[in-house]
């Protein structure tokens, strides 16, 4: 099968949405499909306003009719809602072209912590999105039945998965400082709530990687956290083996990546009971979800490694893809060949 997957999230973006399509291509390959995906490396780009890590292409609608046209393909998969998003989805409610669509990210809760909008109000751009995608692909049961609740049609599941010969448990000293070592790992950003856990009362000593916009504020507020930057996610192994509890203190994700990841590498988990951690930790024995924030990180403490690997060890990326490929719409033979141009 011939898939084409278009996104604004691509590199040099570090993210779970980056890190899910790259996953699931290299899987989709390994099946024997031929995946191409349209990123905004292709077109002239600006800065995101309020988020400079995040490129928007500029007037994309006759390249996107150009490549779906030549590409032809069999399946056509819209991950994101940006200008790369709209431009496919515009192109192929013009031309009657079935396509799929993801829900990676709580998008209106990240929009009101930047500007205040409601919620609601984004909720209502989203459903407009996604109305005419014969499957909205939600990553886990809450945020399905979260989309449903406003009004979502055609939401099916689609999970995540770790690579677990990647993500293993080894001996590493590659964090310093006093233990026990608590270390939180994503963008910094305010969406990502790391202030919660860095204002927290904890022995020892907090590490953070990653890079953002709240960044310089962060670091110059809490002089005693080591803030690490972002680092490749071939070098986040040796960082997850080397800290004693992982810290996840935002409520706005939908599943959250680097909770696998850590606990793959043996890492307990310290999280709010929120969308994201409930539906990847559950009630296992693998992680600490509270209210309380410090008592979670406390509790996490006493989780042995063997615990959260074993739990980790369930999520493979090879039973996400087929879900993936499950979900897919098949585009009719000839139907592309048959599309007119996108006028701008």
């Amino acid at each position: 099968m011939k898939i084409l997957i278009i996104t604004d999230a691509w590199e040099p973006q570090i993210n779970g949405v980056v890190r899910t399509l790259k996953q699931t291509k290299r899987e989709l390959e390994e099946m024997g499909h031929v995946v191409d995906i349209l990123s905004p490396l292709e077109f002239k780009t600006i800065p995101c306003p309020t988020y400079p890590d995040i490129s928007l292409s500029i007037f994309p609608g006759r390249k996107i009719a150009r490549r779906i046209k030549l590409f032809k393909p069999d399946a056509l998969h819209i991950s994101t809602e940006g200008p790369l998003g709209l431009a496919a989805r515009s192109y192929a409610v013009r031309n009657k072209l079935p396509f799929s669509t993801a829900y990676h990210t709580r998008f209106p809760e990240y929009v009101k912590a930047r500007t205040g909008i409601p919620v609601a109000v984004t909720y209502k751009f989203l459903k407009w999105f996604h109305r005419k995608s014969l499957a909205v692909m939600a990553p886990t049961p809450t945020v399905k039945k979260d989309l449903e609740s406003y009004g979502f049609t055609n939401v099916v599941l689609w999970s995540r998965g770790v690579d677990l010969s990647r993500f293993e448990v080894k001996t590493s000293d590659k964090l310093s400082g006093t233990r026990p070592i608590f270390l939180n790992v994503g963008r910094v950003a305010v969406e990502k709530n790391i202030e919660a856990f860095l204002a927290l009362d904890l022995p020892g000593s907090k590490v953070v990687i990653g890079d953002g916009p709240s960044l310089p504020y962060l670091k110059e507020k809490y002089p005693m956290v080591q803030f690490l930057g972002a680092k490749e996610q071939s070098q986040l192994p040796e960082y997850y083996c080397s800290a004693d509890v992982f810290v996840f203190p935002s409520k706005t994700d939908t599943f959250g990546l680097v909770l696998l990841e850590a606990m793959a590498c043996g890492l307990p988990v310290a999280a709010y009971p929120v969308t994201g951690p409930i539906d990847v930790i559950g009630q296992s024995e693998s992680g600490a979800l509270r209210e309380n924030l410090e008592e979670a990180c406390l509790a996490a403490l006493k989780i042995s490694k063997a615990e959260a690997r074993k739990y980790a060890e369930g999520f493979s990326w090879q039973a996400a893809t087929e879900q993936f490929v499950k979900h897919l719409q098949p585009v009719p033979p000839g139907l592309v060949e048959a599309s007119s141009d996108f006028p701008l």
